[in-house]
């Protein structure tokens, strides 16, 4: 076994100082200026975190590895990291769940589709191939709008029923609406497909696959 020197430095250190290559894409995006004007909740205290950094701090904790809102504090305690990303301190992961409890289905909208139209108006590329799908997503325990519908994988279990649309040229989720497991796959597809379109502005569909 080779010997190997035990040093105590005073640096702080991270091991996900790749981050700055993800944050880096970003800001060469501007992502964080369209974030802004896409009509995000406003905080209702002047203690809250900036929205833009939860919104940054959520993916920098999925790009940690979090699979749920305890994880994030992966983030916060990461002090190399949060001087990276220009943050005094990081937010609790309490903060994320109260932020994101500001969302409605008609900020949703408003927010993402916003998002949306910039992130397809981007892509220098038209004539597009829109494919339609739904799929069923099994739910454990309380989960909010999981409801008993067809499920093939665990008949009786509480489950969502999504309605999905695809990109195929460029392979990019064009839309995406969550829906109680006792929905039908028709439920409500011709919206769908308007919502969808709207999202898709300026840019020319050739063919739908549903």
């Amino acid at each position: 076994m080779r010997n190997c020197d035990i040093k105590f430095v005073n640096k702080e250190i991270t091991p996900f100082g790749g981050l700055s290559l993800f944050f880096k894409m970003l800001e060469k995006c501007h992502f964080e200026e369209h974030v802004m004007q896409s009509g995000l909740p406003l905080q209702g205290s002047n203690r809250g975190y900036k929205p833009i950094q939860l919104i940054l701090g959520l993916f920098a904790g999925v790009w940690c590895g979090a699979s749920c809102f305890g994880h994030l504090d992966v983030v916060r305690y990461d002090a190399a990291l949060c001087d990276l990303l220009g943050w005094e301190r990081g937010a609790d992961h309490r903060a994320y769940q109260r932020y994101l409890n500001k969302f409605s289905q008609a900020v949703n909208q408003r927010v993402f589709g916003n998002l949306f139209r910039w992130f397809f108006s981007e892509l220098k590329f038209d004539n597009y191939t829109l494919d339609f799908d739904s799929t069923v997503m099994v739910r454990e325990g309380s989960q909010e709008g999981a409801a008993k519908g067809y499920n093939p994988k665990r008949p009786g279990r509480l489950s969502h029923h999504p309605l999905l649309a695809f990109v195929s040229d460029v392979r990019m989720i064009a839309n995406y609406w969550l829906r109680p497991g006792n929905t039908s796959a028709s439920t409500n597809y011709l919206s769908f497909l308007e919502d969808t379109l709207s999202k898709l502005e300026g840019k020319r569909v050739g063919l739908v696959r549903m």
